[in-house]
């Protein structure tokens, strides 16, 4: 009787702390495959404009000094404009460091 063990997804660290309104995000991988079958080479595929928040700051410095708290949080689904991020790599994982404001909508 053979088992087969299902692969746990990997857990996504980094170590990076956002400051005041930024957060980092994890984007969303795209299809390799067309719903008719044909393979995509990385060259034919658009970036997804959709990740998983990773890590947020600690929110706006208002006039006063207080801060004002991030809408989004760790684990949230978010859209963003794909002119806003600013892509880097910590290890072999790819991020995206971006403003609250670059977020588009949550994802529910």
């Amino acid at each position: 009787m053979a088992t087969t063990a299902k692969k746990k997804p990997a857990k996504t660290k980094t170590r990076l702390q956002p400051l005041g309104e930024r957060i980092v995000v994890e984007r969303v991988l795209t299809e390799d495959k067309t719903s008719g079958g044909i393979f995509l080479p990385e060259s034919a595929k658009d970036k997804q404009s959709r990740g998983t928040v990773i890590a947020v700051g600690e929110g706006r410095l208002l006039k006063d000094g207080s801060r004002s708290p991030l809408q989004v949080q760790p684990g949230d689904e978010v859209l963003f404009t794909t002119y806003g991020p600013e892509e880097f790599k910590d290890g072999d994982q790819e991020f995206l460091l971006m403003r609250e404001d670059d977020v588009l909508a949550i994802l529910g």
